[in-house]
């Protein structure tokens, strides 16, 4: 499949997608959410992919934000729908998929950008990226799902602030925050995103699908996520990957798990 916004690289079980647009500085455009939004769904479709890893091009921005050039005259039911379909086939998608997304940050994560790199499972940053919300500098609120994870992952009162001065934090800030997990070298950035993919690799994907549904489970409303993760540990018992996990601990050799 051809893309004319992003590019898809697949090598030893991750699937690399790099939103190509560095003119716009990667902005989030309609047409760049439909196709990553089709890009992760044949990644997740395609056994051989393991692990995903989200990037920019360039050196200056890993998504600057959405292309506001596209809705700056949109009505009320105009912005409501972009926000709806936009969280239902992009950020949800990411945050729900049955396979580990990473964010590997290499420059500007403002507004979509930073929403888009929060739907992922985890976030690494380069040295020089910078991570901010600015939605309200331009009388509109995040409305990619940034009101609700920010606050999850570096707490309400650090996120009230970075929403309402509509400022940007630096690298070392956002791992101070949690809002990162690794902060490396512009260099280093994929090579260690892919480091981790490798040891991500090494797991049954069957636990690993699993271990991201209960996860998220305990940040939706009314699921109980103890419940869920009782379900999802017992159903783990029938699967070939629970077998070959365990029969290869006891004989102490490296399971070869088949995602079944």
């Amino acid at each position: 499949m051809s893309f004319n916004n992003i590019l898809v690289e697949e090598n030893d079980g991750i699937a690399t997608i790099t939103i190509n647009r560095p003119k716009k500085l990667n902005a989030l455009n309609k047409e760049t959410i439909e196709e990553l939004h089709q890009a992760i769904k044949e990644a997740e479709k395609d056994d051989d992919v393991k692990v995903l890893i989200i990037t920019g091009s360039g050196e200056k921005a890993f998504v600057a934000g959405a292309d506001i050039s596209e809705f700056a005259d949109f009505s009320v039911e105009e912005g409501t729908k972009l926000a709806a379909n936009g969280q239902k086939i992009l950020f949800d998608f990411i945050e729900n998929l049955s396979k580990p997304v990473i964010a590997a940050v290499n420059g500007f994560a403002l507004g979509g950008g930073l929403e888009l790199a929060m739907a992922c499972h985890f976030r690494l940053a380069s040295d020089n990226a910078k991570m901010g919300l600015p939605e309200v500098s331009l009388g509109v609120i995040p409305g990619y799902g940034g009101t609700q994870r920010l606050p999850q992952l570096i707490g309400k009162g650090r996120a009230m602030e970075m929403i309402m001065t509509a400022g940007m934090i630096d690298a070392n800030k956002a791992l101070s925050y949690g809002l990162v997990n690794h902060v490396t070298s512009q260099e280093e950035l994929l090579l260690l995103c892919e480091k981790i993919a490798n040891k991500i690799t090494n797991n049954s994907p069957v636990a690993i699908s699993s271990a991201i549904q209960t996860i998220n489970a305990n940040f939706k409303s009314g699921v109980n996520g103890y419940d869920v993760e009782i379900k999802a540990f017992g159903k783990c018992f029938g699967t070939d990957d629970f077998a070959e996990g365990t029969t290869a601990f006891l004989e102490k050799r490296k399971a070869k798990f088949t995602g079944e």
